[in-house]
């Protein structure tokens, strides 16, 4: 288009060419990055920021004006820089943003859709960039929006960024060509959880600056074949390419996809053998590399090289909410040696442990496995999985760990045994969990700290499938009156030990979830009408690397066996309940006594002080359980008063229960 023809359709639109010029200046680094958070994450970071550059610098010549129902205000939230872009602007880039994820279903993935084919890219060759890494929260917030679909990236940036209200974004969102806005703003605020108070902080932090960018080289020993490659076949190059170039349009080119971490071994890291010793952080970054090829460099360079960019036939096995994509600067080499019949290599670039492994008899794929490790500690980064090996694992053990053993949940009367230990602090093989059913056996690591960092500090690991185990905790029986919370503690004591006896065949439909840690709370006690004797209410609750938790309420008697798993209760996910974020939870369950009769049995933490029953059965009374005689198994609904006058609501079978 030329300028004065350009001039006149931007003035027909209302918008003075001038003013909109000026206000894209003014704001594109916002509107760069509103167009970074939209794209499909599956682009690369690297493709990601070029895209975003080229969506912002094309929305200016097809500007439009946009019948806004409702006027855009000013930001509100202190944490925003600048104004609201232009609603024309605004809307053009989120046209030309989501227009990514509504690729023909057989339009190549590495292409951008049809209408964007056209204009140019911002080129860049021989260097990758790409926004500089946030914190844990950052991360865990970009992972929570990959997600989401674009649109519902789009609605939770206007609202939480621009602070719009749902009717303002509804308005530009449909402007931009979204079939069905309104399920995007549902969308967006499922992301409250992840975002907490402050998701302005968040989305204008470093990991969603498009404009700030860091750069690394490309592939150098690749990039060197591709030249002599192309030096070798220059005729028949020119031919082909100008045969492309005539009948394609310049962008259906697809760019090469640079690899995001350098395949040269002498680039890894290493930490010191005593780091350990002589630092407050006890973490994957004080473990020294051990193993019998750490100076494989053949070895070394497959491994990166496949986290750089696994090749066709490769096994990936990304751990949940983590992304597989290499990282922006060398890893650190935890371990590299033969595991039975396979070649392991691990490493570590700061949040993620990737275990790398192939045959050693050439037969079979390799395999790459990744998961997040972020914040990690004392206990979850004790021991690492390097792979199963005849129904076992065998486990890399950190360096501060003086004694491992091996002990049975199941069998809480049972000693724990030495577990044997390698020079490079590889373990024998441990016996693997089942999914579920059968229960005869649930093995756990027992290790113990060095004196030099914990006097007197063992914990229990529990594997159930994930490069790290499960560490279990306890918290018991709060005291009589009204005490303080109890803190969660290691679980090798007697009562510890008891009640993870009665939790632990529960803990099989946790494999391969990403979990990180298992508190179980034994939150109330109640003795039981009709001879039932005295139940015991657990609150098991589960953590998870990326953030999110689950709980599980079990009830159990004096009379079931020290092995017998505990009824389930009630289950609950993505809650703050049963943490330091929800220290009070109120429970129900239908039960029935020895003598064949129903009752509602309800119970609360230490911080109830009344109970109301509705449904089947309308009941209140001061205290912290309640028994009432049921006719069948009830279907009832359950709150409860804290001493702190807030009202609680319990959790349990859900109303619509069928009886029996």
């Amino acid at each position: 288009m030329h300028l004065r023809s350009f001039r006149r359709s931007v003035e027909r639109a209302g918008t003075p060419l001038l003013e909109a010029e000026s206000t894209l200046v003014e704001q594109y680094g916002d509107l760069v990055r509103l167009a970074y958070i939209v794209l499909p994450p599956a682009l690369g970071r690297h493709r990601r920021v070029l895209v975003a550059h080229s969506v912002v610098q094309r929305s200016l010549p097809t500007a439009r004006p946009v019948r806004a129902r409702h006027r855009v205000p000013s930001p509100r939230d202190e944490n925003h820089r600048g104004d609201i872009p232009e609603p024309s602007l605004l809307v053009e880039v989120l046209r030309g943003a989501l227009a990514h994820g509504r690729r023909p279903s057989l339009w190549p993935a590495r292409l951008a859709p049809p209408r964007t084919l056209v204009p140019r890219f911002p080129l860049v060759l021989g260097l990758r960039l790409f926004p500089r890494s946030g914190g844990a929260d950052d991360l865990a917030l970009a992972q929570g929006l990959s997600d989401m679909s674009e649109a519902g990236r789009a609605a939770f940036l206007l609202r939480s960024v621009y602070c719009l209200s749902d009717d303002t974004a509804l308005d530009l969102l449909t402007s931009a060509g979204v079939d069905d806005a309104a399920s995007a703003l549902r969308a967006a605020s499922g992301l409250k959880a992840i975002a907490g108070d402050t998701p302005a902080r968040l989305l204008t932090s470093q990991e969603f600056d498009a404009c700030a960018l860091q750069a690394s080289p490309t592939d150098l020993l690749r990039r060197r074949q591709r030249v002599r490659l192309g030096a070798a076949v220059a005729a028949l190059i020119l031919i082909v390419g100008a045969a492309v170039v005539a009948t394609l349009p310049e962008e259906a080119t697809p760019e090469p996809v640079p690899p995001t971490v350098s395949a040269d071994p002498a680039r890894l890291t290493h930490a010191p053998a005593e780091l350990w010793d002589n630092t407050s952080r006890i973490d994957f970054t004080a473990w020294p590399a051990r193993g019998s090829r750490v100076k494989d460099k053949n070895l070394l360079g497959r491994a990166l090289s496949v986290w750089a960019r696994p090749p066709t036939g490769t096994h990936v096995s990304p751990a949940p909410a983590t992304s597989v994509a290499a990282p922006s600067d060398s890893p650190q080499l935890l371990y590299a040696g033969n595991v039975s019949d396979r070649a392991v290599v691990l490493l570590y670039d700061g949040q993620r442990l990737a275990r790398y492994s192939e045959s050693l008899s050439s037969a079979g794929h390799a395999a790459l496995t990744v998961a997040r490790v972020d914040d990690a500690d004392v206990t979850t980064a004790a021991a690492v999985a390097l792979g199963t090996v005849d129904g076992g694992a065998r486990y890399l053990i950190a360096p501060w760990i003086t004694e491992v053993q091996i002990r049975d949940l199941s069998r809480p009367d049972v000693l724990a045994h030495p577990l044997r230990v390698g020079k490079d602090g590889v373990t024998e093989t441990v016996p693997t969990w089942s999914a579920a059913g059968d229960c005869d056996s649930r093995p756990a690591l027992q290790l113990r700290s060095s004196d030099r960092i914990a006097e007197h500090h063992a914990f229990l690991l529990a594997g159930l499938g994930d490069l790290t185990p499960v560490h279990l905790t306890y918290t018991p029986l709060p005291g009589h009156g009204s005490p303080p919370a109890r803190a969660p503690r290691e679980a090798t004591g007697t009562a510890a030990l008891l009640a993870w006896a009665h939790q632990a065949c529960g803990l099989g439909s946790l494999r391969d979830t990403g979990a990180r840690a298992v508190n179980a709370w034994d939150f109330a006690e109640q003795n039981l009408p009709d001879g039932g004797g005295h139940a015991l209410w657990t609150c098991a609750r589960t953590d998870t690397w990326q953030g999110s938790g689950n709980v599980t309420v079990t009830l159990r008697t004096a009379q079931d066996a020290t092995d017998a798993p505990a009824d389930v209760v009630a289950r609950a996910r993505s809650t703050a309940a049963c943490s330091r974020f929800g220290q009070h939870i109120v429970a129900f369950t239908g039960w029935r006594s020895p003598k064949s009769r129903w009752y509602a049995l309800v119970a609360g933490s230490r911080a109830v002080t009344d109970i109301a029953v509705s449904g089947d059965i309308t009941a209140s009374k001061a205290g912290r359980t309640l028994a009432l005689p049921a006719d069948g198994r009830p279907r009832i609904k359950v709150s409860a008063r804290l001493a702190t006058g807030g009202r609680l609501t319990g959790i349990g079978p859900p109303i619509s229960a069928a009886r029996p």
